[in-house]
């Protein structure tokens, strides 16, 4: 880990690093918010996983999360969208390749040298956070964005012994019946649909994925929820049916911005310091 910037906030510290990672085999950059608890000993980690064409810093600059943090003792880790490099593949469009990550393991080529994000997220960046900062080990919640919250919603899924709390802003609930996910994931995974199962929420709780407890908020004026990008409906339907405890709070007249993570963020960071303490 090497140190690329240090602000202070909040009586703590908004540190941005770059490192070498074997699973997506570059440089990735993240940032880390350390509050001013963390001089006194180890904090629970609460992971942010941003949405398309984001990198680690649209959050830590718009949404107004440290603040919370402080207050609630806790340590906020941003990780990157994607792989980022000269050497790593992209494409000429948005929602695939750089900042489009989508927090999957990647199988297909050109992608699988470098797109290995869900590893990233749930394994290595954890290891090494964890060795390196004041942190308490394995205990850590996840939230997130857009993309970064279906992210969120599946990291939490798969390992439900990983994360005390999982909450999501405007998620792609149902990438495998939207058309961002269709793409993603034709890209990332292949045609087999079958193998798609295990990077989607409802899916996943279809299967019988099950955590505690989940919170989203989704905004009604959100132009990707009326484009039936992120499905909130059949994730709710979903959950019903397997009694997978779900608070959906649609928010009036909210868009699909930061100007709505920002109204909201400190309830979410509320109800991960409950679980996280």
């Amino acid at each position: 880990m090497k140190i690329i910037e240090s602000i202070k906030e909040f009586g703590g510290y908004l540190n941005r690093y770059t490192h070498q990672s074997d699973v997506c085999n570059c440089e990735m950059t993240f940032s880390v918010y350390l509050p001013p608890q963390a001089k006194l000993g180890k904090v629970p980690a609460l992971y942010w996983l941003s949405g398309l064409t984001c990198t680690d810093d649209n959050v830590r600059v718009k949404a107004g999360a440290q603040r919370y943090a402080a207050e609630h003792g806790i340590a906020l880790i941003f990780p990157d969208t994607s792989p980022r490099g000269d050497d790593v593949a992209d494409e000429d469009r948005y929602d695939i390749g750089t900042g489009a990550g989508f927090y999957v393991n990647s199988t297909q080529s050109p992608w699988k040298q470098h797109y290995q994000m869900y590893d990233y997220v749930t394994k290595e960046l954890p290891v090494l956070l964890e060795t390196h900062l004041p942190l308490i080990p394995d205990v850590k919640s996840i939230f997130g964005h857009s993309m970064g919250g279906h992210g969120a919603l599946i990291c939490a899924l798969k390992n439900p012994h990983s994360y005390q709390s999982v909450s999501a802003f405007a998620p792609i609930c149902n990438p495998m019946s939207s058309s961002w996910g269709k793409a993603c994931l034709t890209a990332y995974l292949g045609d087999d649909t079958k193998v798609w199962q295990a990077y989607d929420a409802t899916a996943l709780v279809e299967a019988g994925a099950k955590v505690s407890d989940i919170l989203i908020d989704q905004g009604t004026a959100d132009e990707f929820y009326d484009e039936k990008q992120l499905l909130p409906e059949n994730f709710q339907a979903a959950c019903d049916k397997a009694k997978q405890s779900l608070t959906i709070r649609m928010q009036d007249g909210y868009d699909h911005s930061y100007h709505f993570v920002a109204s909201f963020i400190g309830e979410h960071i509320a109800y991960h310091a409950k679980a996280l303490k």
